[in-house]
């Protein structure tokens, strides 16, 4: 009965500090936009390659704390643990929870980047995985430039909700050349 308390009791602590350290996270990542203001109709006219730059980086960063606050642990364990969740296919099945959430507007900015037509592609994923992934972060690069932190949050926590599986290679996708 003490032992089933004991683990109860460290079950909400890990709650609380999960909630701290995303509030956090937010808090952090709206002054870094806070500090570099786009004006709003502005923001519509980039590129959806532009919008998964920066959200590539920004779900990185995502990943990368949530790993970190697990333990810590070498450097290089970190980095096989992150990889789990930041590649195509990881990203695909996550897309894959979350669409039935997205509103239409975020609907409209995944298809645009899933539809992009990037200069090369990632080495070892399918060209299905890397098109649904490239959307993946146009919406999360999107929501993160229009301040919508929360929302970011919210879907990462929907798509975080079962573990990455080992994702099957496909079809490769090859680099194009353009000369």
């Amino acid at each position: 009965m003490e032992e089933s308390l004991r683990m109860e009791e460290n079950f909400e602590k890990e709650k609380s500090l999960k909630k701290e350290t995303t509030a956090g996270m937010e808090d952090s990542l709206r002054m870094i936009a806070d500090s570099f203001p786009l004006d709003a109709q502005k923001v519509r006219t980039y590129s959806a390659l532009s919008f998964a730059y920066i959200g590539d980086s920004v779900y990185d960063l995502i990943i990368r704390t949530m790993i970190t606050t697990r333990g810590n642990t070498k450097p290089n364990k970190y980095h096989r643990q992150v990889i789990e969740y930041v590649n195509a296919g990881a990203q695909t099945q996550m897309m894959e929870r979350i669409k039935p959430y997205l509103n239409d507007e975020e609907k409209v900015m995944f298809r645009r980047g899933k539809n992009a037509k990037p200069a090369s592609c990632a080495k070892n994923q399918s060209l299905h995985d890397y098109r649904i992934a490239t959307g993946f972060e146009t919406l999360i690069g999107y929501l993160y430039l229009t301040g919508q932190m929360e929302r970011i949050m919210e879907l990462v926590a929907i798509g975080l909700s079962e573990e990455p599986a080992a994702h099957i290679e496909e079809e490769t996708c090859l680099t194009k050349r353009t000369l």
